[in-house]
């Protein structure tokens, strides 16, 4: 110019079409734009030789696009961080407010499956259609003699009955004689014998919670335990 009175005009036109779509592509993938003023010499030229960031990114990874709008050409340099695959199995990375939030997949563990019972052969005679069908025909299972099985009876009296002719057991409050069921049982008369003169309600709803012991052992009922003894 030849003084600061002089001025110049120039007509900027629209860009055709193409030129509009190529700038909206370009346009998506910019996050961010900053125009920052840098310190110029007497000519009028920029004392930095480089890009006003270059130095500053640290390690993060840059793309550079260019493109043409009209007469207009300039250069697109991404710096927003991309998607980082993690390497940790199980882990997955989501972005709340800007932060990474590394959340956790929940490990289902695999159902307890219930304790394998022992189960010992049958002998003849003694299976538990068997046992129902001596229910029904024995009149004194329980060997009461003629007393009744309401009776109240301590822990200590159970204990006292461990023989032969009568073992004793306690099953959910009820006192039972399972000294005629020792053959009949499934899990064979060792296992059967651990219930002998104590409570044996723990160790029956380990194995046998889902039976139904009041019909099963009706009949061999011989009274309430005593629990203010």
């Amino acid at each position: 110019m030849a003084n600061d009175d002089d001025f110049t005009f120039c007509q900027v036109g629209a860009p055709d079409n193409q030129d509009y779509v190529n700038a909206q592509k370009i346009a998506q993938d910019i996050s961010e734009i900053r125009i920052k003023d840098e310190p110029s010499n007497n000519d009028g030229t920029s004392q930095s030789n480089g890009a006003p960031w270059e130095g500053k990114l640290g390690n993060i990874t840059t793309s550079k696009k260019q493109g043409t709008v009209g007469s207009l050409s300039f250069t697109v340099i991404d710096t927003s961080p991309g998607k980082q695959a993690s390497g940790t199995s199980g882990q997955v990375a989501s972005k709340d407010d800007g932060f990474s939030v590394p959340t956790y997949q929940k490990q289902i563990k695999p159902a307890r499956k219930p304790v394998a019972r022992a189960k010992v052969p049958y002998e003849k005679g003694y299976s538990q259609m068997d046992w129902l069908k001596l229910t029904r025909t024995h009149p004194d299972l329980a060997g009461l003699k003629g007393q009744s099985n309401r009776r109240l009876i301590s822990i200590d009296e159970v204990k006292e009955h461990q023989n032969a002719e009568a073992m004793w057991t306690v099953l959910k409050g009820h006192v039972y004689n399972i000294t005629p069921y020792m053959k009949f049982h499934p899990g064979g008369v060792d296992m059967l014998m651990k219930a002998v003169g104590k409570d044996c309600t723990a160790l029956f709803n380990k194995y046998h919670a889902w039976v139904n012991a009041e019909v099963l052992m009706e009949k061999c009922l011989v009274g309430i335990l005593d629990h203010s003894k």
